[in-house]
C-alpha cells in the first residue's frame, strides 16, 4: 500500500481528494496538509511515500515544499497538483526535485495512476500539458540570454540524444523501447549513461534539460 500525504490549501479539495483516494485499495492517505511548510513538518512525521502537492499556496508555495522534502527525505517523492495558470512555477518544482506533475481535474483513476507511476521509479509530465509550458518557456527565453545548449551534449551518442529526446516527451522506458525499437533494459542503460555524462541527478531532472534546450520537439 501506498502511503499518501495531500497538501492543498483549499479544505474542501484536500479533503475530497484524500476521501476519494481512501476508497482505492492500493492507496492509503496517511494525512494532509496545507502549505508547504505543513507539508514538510507532516512528512517527517508521517514519512509518506507520495506527497501530492499543490503549486499555488500561502506561507510556503509548492515549490519551497518540494525544496523542503526532497532535501531531507530522499525517499518520498513529490507529485506536483496544477492547472494550466501554474507553467511558470511547474518546471521550478521539478527542479527542485518533483518527480511530476498532472492537473487537478483529472480522474481519479489518472491520479492514482499518475502515483504508482512516480511510486515504482517512473515520472509523470502529461505530453499536452509539457507542450502548453514550454510555450510558455519559449516565450520566456526570447529575451533570455542563457539558453545556449552546454557543450556536454556532444559526450551524447546518437542514441543518447534519441533517448533523452523522448524524456523530455514524458515517456517512460516501455514507451521509449517501443519508439525505438530496443529492448526497455538497452532503454534503462541509454538513460543512466546520459544522466551521467550530462551531470544529471534524474531522469526528471534529464526531461527538464531536454525540454530547456529544446532537444525535445512538440
Amino acid at each position: 500500500m501506498i502511503k499518501v500525504l495531500i497538501v492543498d490549501d483549499q479544505e474542501l479539495m484536500r479533503d475530497g481528494l484524500a476521501t476519494i483516494l481512501n476508497l482505492k485499495p492500493e492507496i492509503d492517505v496517511v494525512g494532509v496538509a496545507s502549505n508547504g511548510k505543513d507539508a514538510f513538518e507532516k512528512a517527517c512525521q508521517l514519512h509518506p511515500d507520495i506527497v501530492l502537492m499543490d503549486i499555488r499556496m500561502p506561507i510556503a508555495n509548492g515549490v519551497e515544499g518540494t525544496k523542503l522534502i526532497t532535501s531531507c527525505l530522499p525517499d518520498t517523492k513529490v507529485l506536483m497538483l496544477t492547472t494550466f495558470n501554474d507553467s511558470s512555477l511547474i518546471f521550478e518544482a521539478l527542479e527542485e526535485g518533483a518527480s511530476g506533475y498532472l492537473l487537478k481535474d483529472m480522474p481519479t483513476d489518472a491520479i492514482v495512476q499518475a502515483i504508482m507511476t512516480v511510486q515504482s521509479g517512473g515520472m509523470v509530465l502529461p505530453r499536452d500539458l509539457t507542450a502548453e509550458i514550454v510555450k510558455e518557456m519559449k516565450k520566456k527565453q526570447a529575451t533570455d540570454q542563457d539558453t545556449e545548449v552546454p557543450k556536454i551534449i556532444h559526450d551524447l551518442t546518437e542514441r543518447e540524444l534519441e533517448v533523452l529526446n523522448k524524456l523530455g516527451l514524458g515517456l517512460n522506458n516501455k514507451e521509449i523501447a517501443h519508439e525505438l525499437f530496443i529492448s526497455e533494459g538497452t532503454v534503462k542503460n541509454h538513460v543512466s549513461n546520459l544522466i551521467n555524462k550530462l551531470e544529471l541527478r534524474d531522469r526528471t531532472q534529464a526531461a527538464i534539460f531536454a525540454v530547456r534546450y529544446h532537444i525535445s520537439t512538440f
